[in-house]
């Protein structure tokens, strides 16, 4: 719903939130998360695209796996025998702090940095690239696509415990990055092409420098 739209635009942009007539700053660690069922859709609406570039990622959660579901009911079971785990913090703000600093300290070589700003940019001029690609999107991704990519490669090779970026874990951040901000043509919606299956022939025809 709009005032839901509102709120988050504001905790995102403005770092604060509007109770009332009353304003609360955020702390410098939070995090906005929204969700979408996409099957339950009636008296909420689509998110502006403007507002969707201002979310870093956009994940997708498909039903768990046999083996997921399992773990699942054996979860269940054992938590109605012994009641629900208290469960504590795991790590520290400092902690998360330091991380983050560390992240930012990750390498990355300026080939790598061309090959990401290709990447964005080839959603903007796809003729340039592929005749298929640009028949299949509308609009391309903003210079935040840019930031995050870059950001969120450097985390994940962190993550691995590398100091330095690798082509893979661009290509690997790519889709959660760019699914949101690639707005599909009305070809490609009328051929029910995803906006994940443009972001994978993308990957394809940009070449790494």
């Amino acid at each position: 719903p709009a005032k839901v739209q509102s709120a988050l635009l504001e905790a995102m942009e403005e770092k604060q939130v509007t109770v009332g007539h009353s304003t609360y700053p955020l702390p410098d660690l939070y995090m906005v998360l929204a969700t979408q069922n996409p099957i339950e859709q009636e008296g909420t609406y689509n998110l502006p695209e403007a507002q969707l570039d201002r979310f870093l990622m956009h994940t997708v959660v498909d039903y768990p796996s046999p083996e997921e579901e399992r773990k699942i009911l054996a979860y269940d079971e054992a938590r109605q025998q012994n009641g629900a785990e208290r469960i504590g913090a795991v790590i520290t703000q400092e902690e998360i702090g330091a991380a983050r600093r560390a992240c930012g300290g990750v390498h990355v070589d300026d080939r790598l940095k061309a090959y990401i700003v290709s990447l964005v940019t080839a959603t903007r001029d796809p003729q340039k690239y592929d005749a298929k690609l640009a028949t299949a999107i509308r609009y391309g991704a903003s210079p935040r696509a840019t930031l995050a990519l870059l950001r969120c490669a450097k985390a994940l090779a962190w993550l691995e415990g590398s100091d330095y970026v690798s082509p893979r874990h661009i290509q690997t951040v790519a889709p959660d990055i760019l699914r949101h901000r690639i707005i599909p043509s009305f070809e490609a919606e009328a051929e029910n092409v995803s906006r994940g299956d443009i972001v994978a022939q993308l990957l394809d025809v940009v070449a790494i420098p």
